[in-house]
């Protein structure tokens, strides 16, 4: 999808809608990262570091977006190192 502009929320939103009828939160996108195995969850999160480094607009909803794009960045690499940890 390299002409989709849709960040990393809107799209997982949009997959979880089309399967279970609503979107998920951000809670429910960290614990189904969870079920990744290993080299899945380091390329999603290069993936989500590359688009968190891009430009950002000073628009209120952008900056909330990106607010909340860092919080669940925050949150899958705590899931990420706890899996490490505990080798799986």
């Amino acid at each position: 999808m390299p002409d989709d502009d849709r960040d990393f929320l809107e799209r997982a939103n949009s997959v979880a809608e089309k399967l279970h009828g609503e979107p998920m939160t951000t809670e429910e996108i960290a614990n189904s990262f969870a079920l990744f195995g290993l080299q899945k969850r380091t390329a999603a999160l290069e993936k989500f570091d590359t688009e968190l480094r891009g430009e950002i607009d000073s628009s209120p909803h952008s900056l909330r977006r990106r607010v909340q794009l860092m919080a669940l960045r925050k949150r899958m690499g705590g899931v990420h190192d706890a899996l490490r940890k505990a080798r799986r």
